[in-house]
């Protein structure tokens, strides 16, 4: 049990308050000076009951220190305690150190990335991608199943224009020398062509409905431009190091959606409207959901509803998050109050929603062709890696792999390193430099904690004395050491990766002054063993979280 643990049960047994609403009062101060953990005694009896707290708890082994200021309980941690149990559990767990079992016999599905077939992998799908990554290897260390879902854009009217614009000027040789890009170049071509002639939007829907209805020509041409951008994101899944448990597309769930829809018309849930099936949303205040056209054409929506059942069917989840920009909140709005409707628990479903990534002149489109490449930013940022590698550690061996590591690191941080609801303007220089919050400096700070084990030939072992570590900057790397696990639970309840890079960046931000200041190999050899095993422990646990956000930590650079 941790410290913070102990304190609440002994707040809750002396103030006799539910254990969960002492666990919410409980905080960490925000100046040291405060204590380690506060407690306010606003709403029970202020400074009375917090003198009456301080006397019921009395003197406890694992704390040095409670002092009541105002209506306010601090409690100060015994620093030997801390050092002591802190080191001793990161050295005994190592890799584990941070994990637990609390999921256990849970599953959580998170839909996530899902590019859009015949389209380039932009910068745009980064957001999701590594939101989505992040979170699936947060919940696997708290014990759940995790299935991890490409949704893939395989399904639309899109796919009509697509054909249209290839049977209008589509080159057979041109396609197979660089697929996606061609693709690409034809989507751009049919949009600014459909502004002049109207026509060519019904041509496409037309199309689109060949291939609902399996039209041979049709529906060849949809698989081989499916075939082509799947093994294009393949090849940046494998640079970002990331794979799925399920590919299953929206086209997967297009035989089942009359069920789905059946479902609904049961409990007369939906209406025809103009010839089309919508389902009625007026009383919640939202727009009508159109779940299928006058054409007999389905929807986004209704392939949602579908793919929402089967999920549920298939693998019992706790929860199911849908990783998705926060332009589709409307949609996902809609979505579960349709699920809600139909009595299905609206806590399972988690649009997990996220700013933008925009461009100095606005948000990133696919329709005007004004469109970064993940492939094209993956590149540059390992380049000006191995640049900075050439210039300042020529000699370093795997100079190709650690750039690698460097450079994709530098942009999942970039990402990651935002609160996801905020936009994310896109910076060159920002996302690639190699100073600040960025990964870099915290992949620095390992390798300068390896740099250090390595001078020295002496075996660490648990057994140091640990009271020797008493200076400002090493208690505040114990306390950073103790909060990891505290933090992966707040991302996997809040489902935000940016406070675990913040947490990394602040211990990195510790450990470098506890460098400058301290000498760590030195005649003292107590406090040198002491030293030691904090730098061993701060690197582990670096190397912990960056594994967390899909991100390597080279021993040297």
């Amino acid at each position: 049990m941790g410290f913070r643990e102990q304190i609440v049960n002994l707040l809750t047994e002396v103030t006799e308050l539910p254990i969960e609403e002492v666990t919410l009062l409980l905080a960490i101060p925000p100046d040291q000076k405060m204590g380690d953990y506060s407690f306010p005694c606003f709403k029970i009896g202020g400074k009375k009951k917090a003198d009456e707290i301080k006397e019921k708890i009395g003197e406890t082994k694992f704390l040095s220190e409670i002092k009541v200021v105002g209506p306010y309980v601090n409690f100060y941690l015994n620093k030997s305690v801390l050092a002591s149990e802190v080191l001793k559990r990161v050295w005994k767990e190592k890799a584990r150190y941070g994990k637990d079992n609390f999921g256990n016999g849970k599953t959580i599905v998170i839909d996530f990335s899902a590019p859009n077939i015949a389209k380039p992998f932009g910068i745009g799908h980064l957001r999701s991608t590594v939101i989505g990554n992040s979170l699936y290897k947060v919940y696997q260390s708290l014990g759940y199943k995790v299935v991890g879902v490409n949704h893939l854009g395989d399904w639309g009217t899109q796919f009509g224009k697509m054909i249209v614009a290839y049977r209008l000027w589509g080159k057979g040789e041109l396609l197979e020398e660089d697929p996606i890009n061609y693709l690409f170049e034809l989507y751009v071509r049919f949009n600014k062509e459909a502004e002049k002639n109207e026509d060519l939007n019904d041509q496409a829907r037309a199309a689109f409905k060949e291939i609902e209805d399996g039209k041979p020509d049709a529906l060849a041409l949809w698989e081989r431009f499916k075939q082509l951008s799947l093994n294009e994101f393949q090849r940046i899944y494998d640079i970002l190091e990331i794979s799925f448990d399920s590919w299953n597309g929206e086209a997967f769930y297009n035989d089942k959606i009359p069920a789905a829809i059946k479902r609904l018309e049961e409990k007369v849930l939906t209406e025809i409207s103009e010839g089309a099936l919508i389902f009625n949303l007026e009383k919640f205040k939202m727009p009508p959901v159109l779940l299928r056209k006058s054409n007999r054409t389905t929807t986004y929506h209704t392939r949602d509803l579908a793919t929402a059942y089967y999920r549920l069917d298939t693998y019992n989840p706790e929860r199911i998050l849908y990783v998705v920009g926060s332009p589709q909140k409307l949609h996902f709005r809609q979505l579960f109050t349709m699920l809600k409707c139909v009595g299905l628990p609206e806590e399972k479903f988690v649009h997990v929603d996220f700013g933008l990534i925009q461009l100095p002149e606005g948000k990133m489109s696919t329709r005007k062709g004004n469109l970064i490449l993940l492939d094209d930013i993956l590149k540059k940022s390992i380049s000006l890696a191995s640049q900075i590698i050439s210039e300042k550690n020529s000699e370093l061996k795997d100079k190709e792999k650690i750039a690698q590591q460097i450079g994709v690191g530098a942009v999942i941080f970039a990402d990651l390193g935002t609160d996801r609801i905020r936009d994310v303007i896109f910076d060159w220089d920002k996302m690639l430099s190699f100073e600040g919050e960025t990964a870099p400096y915290i992949q620095y700070t390992h390798a300068r904690a390896s740099s250090i084990l390595r001078k020295t030939t002496v075996k660490l072992n648990s057994n140091v004395i640990f009271d020797k570590l008493l200076t400002i900057e090493e208690y505040a790397l114990l306390k950073k050491l103790y909060l990891f696990p505290e933090v992966i639970v707040t991302v996997a309840k809040s489902y935000k990766p940016h406070h675990l890079a913040h947490y990394l960046v602040g211990l990195a931000q510790s450990f470098n002054e506890f460098y400058h200041k301290h000498q760590v190999i030195s005649e003292d050899k107590e406090l040198m063993m002491a030293r030691l095993m904090l730098v061993s422990c701060v690197k582990q646990v670096i190397a912990n979280g960056l594994s967390l956000l899909g991100i390597h930590s080279p021993e040297e650079m």
